[in-house]
């Protein structure tokens, strides 16, 4: 399909899947809430450097023919809804991951996956290719995962101060503001076993220190209810805690603590496994 390709524009990967159709559902949601393109992407290999067989015509052909019926169905479906929004998919013989991190490079607001893919020895492939597309994005990746249904609930953002969760912040705010709905803003921190302080003044260190962080989006977000919340106990554990009754959790690639170098923090590693709604991983875009 020939599509002029919007700069505002949402990709979502999809192979066949059930965990990809409730992403690609997520994924039409948000474009219609952001009036954003929405491009519906499915790669694939038949063979790939190191395979121990080389295809022939036959199964390239019908590799290829299977990919673009698999595209047109599910664009199709999304059409249908007649919610208005301008969809397109394309199929590509490469791999996933590298493919779905080139496209969300060239312009995407973000990029949408769930968190495995088909059965057997795909199945396994999709949930390297979320990880990979998690880890390594230069723009915004949901991990589409929990429940399969759209809920209601507040989006939920981890804060702790770091120029990662700000990234976090800004999104939560901008989420919150296209559903309606109210954010919580969590700082969790671990009280260590002979604390310099009290637990009431480390308590209140924490409070001040989040709501310092909230203070300019608030401001900038009036019609946007927030609740601030202090939790003892480490920030994975409590978020996904949280993303129980939540229908969106936010954190920054990267907070305090742990390695620097790493390209996503533990915690966003955790909430990819474990959540119980679609988590919003805040890469930051840097220059080429």
């Amino acid at each position: 399909m020939n599509a002029t390709v919007s700069e505002h524009r949402i990709v979502v990967g999809y192979d066949g899947s059930d965990e990809a159709r409730w992403a690609v559902d997520w994924a039409a949601a948000e474009a219609e809430r952001t009036n954003s393109q929405l491009q519906v992407v499915n790669a694939y290999q038949i063979a790939w450097p190191g395979a121990y067989y080389i295809a022939v015509a036959e199964q390239i052909t019908a590799a290829r023919e299977a990919a673009e019926e698999l595209v047109a169905e599910i664009v199709t479906r999304v059409r249908e809804r007649g919610t208005g929004i301008d969809v397109f998919g394309v199929s590509v013989d490469a791999p996933p991951a590298s493919t779905l991190l080139d496209l969300g490079d060239a312009g995407a607001r973000m990029i949408v996956v769930g968190n495995r893919g088909a059965g057997g020895l795909t199945n396994l492939l999709m949930g390297s290719v979320s990880q990979q597309v998690a880890t390594h994005s230069r723009v915004p990746v949901v991990v589409v995962r929990g429940r399969s249904a759209a809920v209601d609930g507040p989006v939920v953002v981890g804060a702790d101060g770091s120029a990662s969760s700000d990234a976090a912040l800004a999104l939560a705010f901008e989420a919150a503001r296209a559903r309606g709905a109210e954010v919580v803003a969590i700082r969790a921190h671990v009280t260590p076993a002979q604390p310099a302080l009290p637990l009431r003044d480390i308590e209140a260190q924490e409070r001040a220190a989040l709501d310092a962080s909230l203070a300019g989006w608030r401001e900038k977000y009036p019609d946007v209810k927030v609740e601030a919340l202090v939790a003892a106990g480490r920030a994975a554990k409590v978020l996904v805690g949280v993303s129980h009754t939540a229908q969106l959790v936010v954190v920054g690639s990267r907070g305090h603590g742990g390695f620097a170098g790493l390209l996503l923090g533990s915690v966003g590693q955790q909430l990819m496994h474990h959540a119980e709604c679609p988590v919003l991983i805040a890469h930051e875009r840097k220059a080429s």
